[in-house]
């Protein structure tokens, strides 16, 4: 699968280069495929500006390729966001949190003119939800949020954590913004994402919701044979 991660980076390097100006700033996500992209991004990184990151990992790896990198802040627009997804359907709506990192990349996607998502053939889905819903909140709020979406979520809801060492010892998860990371098993039940976006979002302690309706204007997807492109008729992309 790394021969087609490597295409579809390829391929996504391919639409967006022909744009590329001296202060063109990119947005970067996050995740393997992304890390595909970063390498050959590489190769241009004389014939743009630099890249604002949705996590310290890709920045990482940006400035270990030569690749200047800014806070949001610091630049006055973003033209391309190029991220990876846990899910994507047929409307390009998307799942996005595994790595715990979908509050920024929200952030740099809504900000940006338009984006783009790089996947494999694995990540496309006809309803979302099979993958575990990550859903970000505050740390003081955390329980209360739990018992609520327990009662919209027909499996369980659970507040990750990760391994510390070799003798199984777990820690709970923080993500970059110090917040806790809630994973929902929905199963593939989630057929209106914008509605699940909102009922979940108005919880109190919620930050951000992975699920990402009406953001991403295309994606390019690998597989053993080639690269599918799913581009939105009414997104931004041109």
């Amino acid at each position: 699968m790394s021969a087609a991660k490597i295409s579809v980076a390829k391929k996504a390097i391919n639409q967006i280069e022909k744009n590329f100006t001296r202060d063109m700033v990119l947005g970067i996500g996050t995740g393997s495929t992304v890390n595909f992209f970063i390498e050959e991004l590489s190769k241009y990184k004389n014939d743009f500006y630099g890249a604002v990151s949705s996590s310290e990992a890709s920045s990482k790896l940006l400035k270990e390729k030569g690749i200047d990198v800014f806070s949001l802040n610091d630049v006055n627009e973003v033209s391309f966001y190029i991220d990876g997804a846990d899910e994507v359907n047929s409307n390009n709506y998307l799942i996005k949190g595994g790595g715990g990192a979908h509050t920024r990349e929200k952030i740099v996607a809504n900000l940006s003119k338009s984006m783009i998502v790089v996947a494999d053939e694995s990540k496309r889905v006809d309803v979302l939800g099979k993958f575990n819903l990550p859903v970000e909140v505050s740390p003081e709020k955390y329980l209360y949020v739990i018992e609520e979406i327990s009662k919209i979520c027909p499996g369980k809801v659970l507040l990750r954590r990760k391994m510390t060492n070799a003798r199984d010892e777990d820690k709970i998860y923080v993500t970059d913004n110090d917040g806790y990371i809630i994973d929902c098993e929905f199963g593939p039940t989630i057929t209106n994402p914008g509605e699940m976006e909102r009922m979940i979002s108005v919880i109190d302690g919620v930050v951000e919701v992975g699920l990402f309706v009406g953001i991403c204007d295309a994606v390019f997807v690998a597989s053993t044979s080639g690269v599918d492109i799913m581009v939105n008729p009414e997104g931004r992309l041109s």
